[in-house]
């Protein structure tokens, strides 16, 4: 009886947050099945992956690529060459590593990739994180043999015999979150924030680098919030937290709003809040339905084919989570979330109706199809 060889597998894409901890989260999965599976990443010269991967524990390959942009620029006269330069490389990955199979998760990283991999006959599998799928990965449709989604009716965009329902990977940390109970660490969540365990709190969650429209949402109602009976955890992000930390300090009463550059305990974030306003980034979503957290969403219009406002949707037709606009926030989202925080009964009739979208074995579904993919060929 010959010895079975380790696998040999590729994930590729990346290019934002919301594509590459999905990514890692499947390798994770992965190994913990089959640890002494080879995992190679294949992502995007200069972007985050390329420092997130490695840290991770990953080998990751750059190729030289980047996104069609919405205007004329000097990136979009470069992007045949790009195309020609990472198939080509792409090409080379493959002839080197001998994968068994190859991951897309999305962003143009993975075009090229998944693209070579499929002619050249390695079973392939995308990973669609959105309720609107991408472009590069209706692009690659019809190439691939499976396709893992996280919402339902994803068949106007892709061939429905290749669909599979398994949701969207999360963080390890945060999956693990969701199977405690949240309240067991509030004590140690009112004490790490300083706020009072008698008052209902609103968290307010930009991403690492912030969000301009929730930071201007709050100073533009900042006297709202002082005088209301609530308090505030605000992720401001890197980028404005001097400028708000300014506009707090000359705010009177102000002690009720803690301000966070950055959120290094989202577990303690989650158990201390009682409602939440986040963009809709897919990752995100995912995260606050294994949560169960009553949720405004508030989508971000710089984003690819405004998947963000169609994600919130999904989620609004369900009853699972409320959605304001990103021209609306300055002047309405306090107000809603302050009407939110009072309604007690709308609260618990959203973090019911938000858990359908939870899934805790996200990435190990996933990874279970990728192995099938791999036993299963001829």
């Amino acid at each position: 009886m010959t010895e079975k060889k380790p696998y040999r597998i590729i994930i590729s894409g990346g290019g934002t947050g919301g594509h590459i901890y999905p990514a890692i989260a499947i390798a994770n999965a992965l190994r913990s099945k089959h640890p002494d599976t080879e995992i190679l990443f294949v992502g995007a010269e200069g972007r985050m992956e390329m420092q997130k991967v490695p840290e991770a524990g990953y080998a990751i390959e750059g190729l030289w690529i980047s996104g069609l942009q919405r205007k004329l620029t000097i990136d979009n006269l470069a992007f045949p060459a790009k195309i020609i330069a990472s198939t080509f490389k792409a090409n080379q990955i493959i002839s080197e590593f001998k994968p068994q199979a190859a991951v897309g998760v999305g962003g143009f990283a993975s075009g090229p990739l998944v693209y070579v991999a499929s002619l050249r006959r390695v079973p392939s599998l995308l990973q669609e994180q959105n309720s609107y799928a991408g472009l590069t990965n209706k692009m690659l449709s019809n190439q691939v043999d499976k396709i893992c989604v996280a919402y339902p009716g994803m068949e106007k965009f892709f061939p429905g015999e290749k669909l599979v329902f398994t949701g969207n990977p999360v963080r390890k940390e945060i999956v693990e979150l969701s199977q405690q109970n949240l309240n067991h660490n509030k004590k140690e969540a009112f004490e790490y924030f300083n706020l009072n365990p008698k008052k209902k709190t609103l968290l307010v969650i930009g991403g690492s680098l912030g969000a301009r429209t929730l930071n201007e949402s709050i100073i533009n109602n900042i006297q709202s919030l002082t005088e209301a009976n609530i308090q505030v955890v605000w992720q401001c992000g890197k980028y404005y937290y001097e400028r708000m930390k300014a506009q707090l300090t000359t705010t009177p009463n102000n002690e009720s709003i803690q301000l966070r550059e950055f959120l290094n305990r989202m577990d303690l974030a989650y158990s201390v809040s009682d409602v939440v306003i986040s963009r809709a980034g897919a990752l995100s979503i995912s995260e606050l339905a294994l949560v169960q957290k009553p949720v405004i969403f508030v989508p971000s219009p710089n984003v690819a084919e405004d998947h963000q406002r169609k994600n919130a949707e999904a989620l609004v037709r369900a009853e699972a989570a409320l959605m304001v606009t990103d021209n609306e926030a300055p002047q309405s989202l306090i107000n809603r979330a302050l009407i939110l925080l009072a309604d007690e009964s709308q609260q618990q009739q959203l973090q019911k109706n938000i858990q359908q979208w939870a899934r805790p074995d996200a990435a190990d579904h996933i990874a279970q199809e990728v192995v099938k993919l791999i036993e299963e060929k001829p």
